[in-house]
């Protein structure tokens, strides 16, 4: 499939490619996220080098980066060709882009920092003393989160201060992954961001002629499937104690939001222990914590839970995760009856406050008044005790608040649910009653002719059906 948006990652690119001086620039994220598609599309008609590094000793790595540094340099291959040292090597970088722009992308940048612990260094030195005064764009990219953040991002770095940026690549949001999408009908695109999330890797797995049902049974129930082992492979190759990190993520997606709770479930051992485990996975982006948006210190709040972060996660730990045993001996279509068709529905509803979330992001950056009255500065959800509300927008300069509910089902929204969402917003609008207060109503299937008719005579009822919340603006 030809390359599919991430025009704002383009643009940020190309600004530093065009400031014809030297540059060094970090990518990082997590596997399958598109960094390297990213990297290779934007090199695409620009001069560069392109190494992959692999996990090989650190002879081995020499010799693969000298052979693409002299083929690049003379149009040919020298195959027994090995520069003596790194510091040689980065030595000819810096004649190869002294009076051109060259970009020099080095991909899987932690495998070479495990093959020689000093590269950072030997990096850091040449830079100072030779790289920064050509005209390099020298970009590390890395899948390893948080060997990322420390060998090249952290204070101890002997990197930092040298980058002129980083971006932590991030998944598809559903309207970026919506030209993968297109096939399906628009309710059918957004239980399919529910299962597959914004993962371009994933979201390439299905063919998109064949149906959701078809596409879930034979692209992730079946055992011989790439993303039937998907998960597995990524706790495998990112964690040393994959199984307690299994036992955490099936626990979270079952429910469990809180250390107690998810000691209990995973039995992994006491809250102490679970909270090592989870800042762990934090920082490999597999799972979230979550707050009142109203919260002014998240840090301290006793109101947060944990969550995934990743949609195919929540839907592999949640439906293929306790059939495996089924799956194994071909039982995909009756896990699919049984199981996840009676629940997709119920499933997609969280994601779809996530895409209504995002919409009215969408909305913030662009500045449509005609669509949302004010700019927020915070969106998010809200609850406190028994009571709960999708969706909550903050402007607190202008003592601005919008309060929302989401509603995934197949018949309109009316005055019942605008009744119920004033009922649940009310203990958050009590704290605030000066505040400028907006209801909004998110719906899959549209609204009763008369709440329609209410909102046109009130500016403070705002409502947006599934066409306009899926709109680029």
């Amino acid at each position: 499939m030809s390359f599919v948006n991430r025009i704002e990652e383009l643009s940020l690119l190309q600004q530093l490619y065009e400031s014809r001086r030297a540059e060094l620039f970090i990518v990082y994220g997590r596997r399958r996220v598109g960094k390297t598609e990213l990297l290779r599309y934007f090199c695409q008609e620009r001069p560069h080098v392109f190494f992959s590094a692999t996990q090989t000793t650190d002879k081995n790595q020499l010799a693969d980066w000298s052979r693409l540094l002299w083929q690049h340099a003379h149009g040919q291959p020298l195959p027994d060709f090995t520069f003596p040292t790194w510091e040689a090597s980065f030595q000819f970088l810096a004649t190869l882009a002294g009076e051109r722009r060259l970009v020099v992308v080095i991909d899987e940048f932690p495998y070479m920092i495990e093959s020689n612990a000093a590269l950072p260094s030997i990096l850091q030195k040449l830079w100072d003393e030779n790289l920064r005064h050509t005209q390099v764009y020298l970009i590390l990219c890395g899948s390893s989160i948080g060997m990322m953040e420390q060998e090249t991002l952290g204070y101890r770095s002997p990197l930092y201060g040298r980058r002129s940026g980083q971006l932590l690549l991030q998944p598809l949001d559903f309207t970026s992954a919506r030209p993968f999408l297109m096939p399906y009908d628009l309710t059918t695109e957004i239980e399919t961001y529910a299962v597959l999330g914004g993962m371009p890797a994933y979201l390439e797995q299905f063919d998109f002629s064949q149906s959701l049902e078809a596409n879930i049974i034979d692209r992730i129930l079946r055992p011989n499937r790439v993303l039937y082992d998907e998960p597995l492979f990524l706790l495998r190759t990112e964690l040393r104690e994959p199984r307690n990190y299994f036992a955490v993520l099936q626990a979270i997606a079952h429910g469990k939001t809180r250390p107690q709770h998810i000691a209990q479930a995973s039995g992994v051992g006491d809250a102490r222990m679970v909270s090592k485990y989870l800042s762990v996975l934090q920082e490999l982006r597999l799972i979230e914590r979550v707050v009142p948006v109203t919260e002014t210190q998240p840090q301290k709040s006793r109101q947060g839970h944990y969550r995934l972060a990743d949609q195919f996660l929540r839907f592999w730990f949640r439906f293929l995760a306790p059939h495996r045993s089924e799956l194994e001996q071909g039982q995909a279509q009756l896990v699919w009856q049984n199981d996840i068709a009676p629940q997709l529905a119920q499933f997609t509803g969280p994601v779809f406050e996530e895409i209504c979330r995002q919409f009215l992001w969408r909305l913030a950056r662009t500045g449509q008044p005609w669509r949302l009255p004010f700019a927020p500065q915070q969106i998010g959800a809200w609850w406190w005790k028994e009571q709960e509300v999708d969706i909550v927008a903050l402007n607190r300069a202008e003592g601005i608040i919008l309060v929302g509910e989401c509603k995934w089902r197949g018949r309109p929204v009316g005055n019942s649910v605008l009744a119920d969402l004033r009922q649940a917003a009310m203990p958050l609008l009590l704290q605030a009653p000066s505040a400028q207060v907006y209801y909004a109503l998110f719906a899959k299937a549209g609204f009763t002719a008369e709440l329609l008719d209410q909102a046109a005579a009130d500016p403070t009822l705002l409502l947006y059906d599934l066409e306009m919340i899926a709109s680029p603006t």
